[in-house]
């Protein structure tokens, strides 16, 4: 079944949100005014878009780790190693302001999408798996856009 769970979708489509609206902000000034008064600088333009960024790259570590519970072997601990990288990505690229950051960061969710393929291709990953990643990835990457021209 290829078909992606409806609460999968919903949850997934909603985790855009921060996304959509930090660059929503980035391209609208008087958003960003309304959201500076209404949330805090914290939650508008690149901070938002950034943070949040790093933290799904760090939760998608975890969804990969528990794929790899389900293999065995070599297969398991190639797994569990491959599945740290997009956190420490996170970590270790997020740095040197906002328009570096932001590359770095659709670099990653592109790694992540390699690697998602990856645990797909092992059978570790449901077959509706990569049909939600590359929809989630592809309006990620739109969302960094703002921020890198």
């Amino acid at each position: 079944m290829n078909s992606i769970p409806r609460s999968a979708l919903i949850l997934g489509l909603a985790g855009l949100i921060p996304f959509l609206w930090g660059a929503a902000t980035i391209l609208f000034p008087q958003l960003q005014s309304w959201g500076l008064a209404t949330f805090g600088g914290r939650f508008v333009g690149p901070y938002v878009q950034l943070f949040y960024g790093a933290v799904i790259l760090s939760f998608m570590s975890g969804v990969l780790w528990g794929f790899a519970t389900k293999a065995t072997g070599r297969a398991a601990t190639a797994g569990y190693i491959l599945s740290v990288i997009p956190a420490l990505w996170a970590f270790f690229m997020t740095g040197g302001g906002p328009t570096t950051a932001a590359v770095n960061l659709i670099v990653g969710f592109l790694g992540l999408l390699m690697l998602d393929w990856h645990f797909w291709r092992l059978g570790l990953a449901p077959q509706w798996w990569m049909h939600l990643r590359v929809l989630l990835t592809g309006i990620v990457v739109i969302s960094y856009l703002p921020l890198v021209f």
